[in-house]
């Protein structure tokens, strides 16, 4: 099936197009068709499945089709980081290239200022954290009563993160006639909950990621220190003499970082994520593809279409939060009948990662030793304490 059979119209089609969008995945060739129709949407998947896109594409057409539309916020788009809600902000960007409704994206830990005078402005989908959120409603620059479609990504996340009583303030604020769209990987009892005040007579659509990993991929892991991860990096690279290797970072800033670093090596190396222009996104994969880059740095929205049956070696830089990520990741390597190496660093901090993700996939992934650059145990406790601080800070920004 192609986005062609989601009866989507032709701006949709041309924009999706430009971004080399071709076959829906089951979440959107799922969704899309029930968002259009105007049913209340309980959605069970993780981030990576493609979720962004099935409730970003239908809330850009249902809105592109207003004739006469009010002025106001008619679409809110609820995500628990300022990470996520960027990265929102920027898929409507894509899909909406060549359609009408406007979009802004808010959220806290810096000035209110330029979002303001966006939001002055005039808005028609807002997407925003929920503490950033709520500030400019107390303060009266944002109104809700207008809201005709409600998106609450990562609902299970809010919950975690402590944002659960934020949001059933948000809810109080919307009109009680309009389309909720409710996105969880995840359903705790309080989740459920939440779900069945905020929806009405809703369709179900509930995609599970392969938790299965490819038996033709080799993994491994390694404990280093996360400042002696780029060095170990760049040993592995020259040691093997690896000719394609994409290397996943959990950042868009480390992402920069770690090829800038291996281009300093003489490793033909580029970076590409969110804060990348489309053109030079798809000169780095192009360059990669035809062999003029060994190393292709990225995170993951980034490289959602990177598609290559050669590619050799897939490094988890950053052990990725959510373990079904992990398989997504790796099953970059190992395609069309060849085999492929899934290498992983892991620092003090990222234990925990490493335990969920070998608990979803059912295997214990082999640990190597013996290398130049091993990890140092002593500095485990400061660095778990850092962990959690930084969990801490970010729960506050939002």
């Amino acid at each position: 099936m192609s986005f062609k059979n989601l009866e989507l119209t032709q701006p949709i089609l041309k924009a999706l197009d430009a971004q080399g969008y071709t076959n829906p995945t089951p979440i959107q060739q799922q969704s899309i068709p029930l968002v259009l129709k105007g049913r209340d949407l309980l959605g069970v998947a993780q981030t990576g499945t493609g979720k962004t896109a099935a409730f970003g594409i239908p809330l850009l057409q249902l809105l592109d089709a207003q004739k006469n539309p009010k002025k106001g916020i008619k679409g809110l788009i609820l995500t628990p980081t300022r990470e996520l809600a960027i990265q929102i902000e920027e898929s409507l960007t894509a899909y909406g290239k060549y359609t009408k409704p406007s979009h802004a994206v808010i959220f806290g830990g810096v000035s209110q200022v330029p979002q303001v005078k966006k939001l002055q402005q005039g808005v028609d989908i807002l997407v925003a954290t929920p503490g950033r959120l709520l500030d400019l409603m107390d303060q009266g620059f944002i109104k809700l009563n207008q809201l005709e479609i409600f998106v609450l990504d990562e609902a299970d996340r809010m919950l975690d993160m402590g944002f659960i009583h934020d949001v059933k303030k948000v809810i109080k604020n919307l009109p009680a006639k309009r389309q909720t769209l409710y996105f969880s990987a995840t359903m705790p009892q309080e989740i459920q909950s939440l779900a069945n005040m905020l929806l009405k007579d809703p369709a179900k659509v509930e995609v599970t990621p392969a938790s299965s990993t490819v038996d033709k991929i080799n993994q491994s892991v390694y404990f280093t220190n996360k400042p002696d991860k780029r060095k170990l990096l760049l040993h592995l690279l020259a040691e093997n003499e690896i000719s394609t290797a994409l290397v996943f970072t959990r950042t868009k800033h480390g992402a920069d970082k770690v090829a800038k670093f291996l281009s300093k090596s003489d490793f033909k190396s580029a970076a590409i994520h969110g804060n990348k222009s489309q053109n030079a996104r798809q000169n780095a994969l192009k360059n990669f593809k035809n062999g003029k880059l060994n190393v292709l740095v990225a995170t993951d929205i980034a490289a959602r279409g990177i598609d290559i049956d050669e590619l050799t070696h897939v490094f988890n830089f950053d052990l990725p939060n959510v373990p079904e990520t992990y398989v997504h990741r790796i099953g970059r390597t190992g395609r069309a009948g060849n085999n492929g190496i899934a290498i992983s660093f892991c620092a003090a901090e990222e234990r925990p990662d490493l335990k969920n993700i070998e608990k979803l996939a059912a295997i214990k992934i082999p640990v190597v030793q013996g290398h130049p650059f091993p990890l140092d145990e002593n500095a485990a406790p400061q660095a778990a304490q850092k962990k959690q601080g930084n969990r801490n800070r970010q729960r506050r920004r939002a």
